[in-house]
């Protein structure tokens, strides 16, 4: 008996090519994509196929910056796969920011940036943050200490405005070679104000605060007094302001100010906004 012919649009119907293939019941095969993993910083990773490998420290949309044992830090592109996270292939991502409960940002530092958990300090700039004393210099590490090392910014003293134009001189800034300056009282008339106009540089940068000494930059509640005193011109302002507290040590005085900071926002509006705009000064790409 002749045969009838094949359907002409099924031209297999019979033998192992008549169905597909199928050994283990679950059809074709398909490769899963690697999985996704949010770029936190602390998070320790590899890039596959090189030798980068370290904590990551920041994310934009495009590339992951990775800090290695040696403080330094690498770029590298977001690629699906390209990276390996506790011996796994995985893709990274932005993270998405968070908040903990109460509305309150989670993981941050005492000036409210992204806290990096375990991240070496950086190989410190050739660019420097100068303050004008010592009690200074310990409320900016109490506040901005995890940034700058971040950052691998170095804050150093400038022991009074005075001397200001030598010191920048000094310096010798230059691209990539950037001085940022925090002075006191920095008003209308005041001999610090015109000293810092006397400074006129590309790659330096001359701000700071309103208030005459840096203990009235700590907000007074904080330190559980209504307000500062007020002390008249030409007498000493801390003498004159421990005077009116009772106090009789004023460097117990001072840590119990500095004990009491506990963030950023502790601290008047101006220094905070004096101070953050140095860091980005001295941090911005050559």
């Amino acid at each position: 008996m002749p045969r009838s012919p094949e359907p002409p649009d099924r031209p297999y119907m019979r033998g192992i090519l008549s169905e597909p293939l199928d050994l283990d019941g679950g059809g074709p095969r398909v490769k899963k994509p690697p999985p996704v993993v949010a770029a936190s910083p602390g998070l320790d990773v590899s890039v596959r196929g090189t030798p980068v490998k370290g904590v990551v420290v920041a994310c934009d949309k495009a590339f992951v910056t990775i800090r290695d044992q040696h403080g330094r830090d690498h770029k590298a592109r977001l690629r699906d796969g390209a990276f390996d996270v506790g011996g796994r292939q995985v893709t990274l991502v932005r993270p998405k920011p968070a908040a903990a409960p109460g509305g309150a940002a989670a993981g941050r530092t005492a000036s409210g940036s992204v806290a990096v958990p375990g991240a070496p300090a950086r190989i410190a700039r050739a660019s420097r943050i100068l303050v004008e004393g010592v009690h200074d210099a310990e409320l900016v590490e109490k506040v901005w200490g995890d940034d700058l090392r971040v950052e691998g910014v170095v804050v150093e003293l400038l022991q009074g405005a005075d001397n200001l134009i030598e010191v920048v001189r000094g310096f010798g800034p230059r691209p990539g070679r950037r001085l940022g300056i925090l002075l006191d009282h920095l008003v209308d008339d005041s001999k610090e104000s015109r000293i810092a106009a006397g400074v006129d540089h590309p790659d330096v940068l001359v701000t700071g605060h309103p208030f005459i000494d840096i203990w009235a930059a700590v907000k007074p509640k904080v330190v559980g007094i209504p307000a500062w005193p007020d002390v008249p011109k030409g007498e000493e302002w801390k003498a004159g302001v421990c005077r009116r507290l009772g106090v009789d040590d004023p460097r117990r005085f001072w840590k119990q100010i500095l004990g009491s900071v506990s963030s950023y926002a502790d601290l008047e509006p101006p220094l905070v906004g004096a101070v953050e705009q140095l860091i980005d000064f001295v941090t911005e790409p050559a």
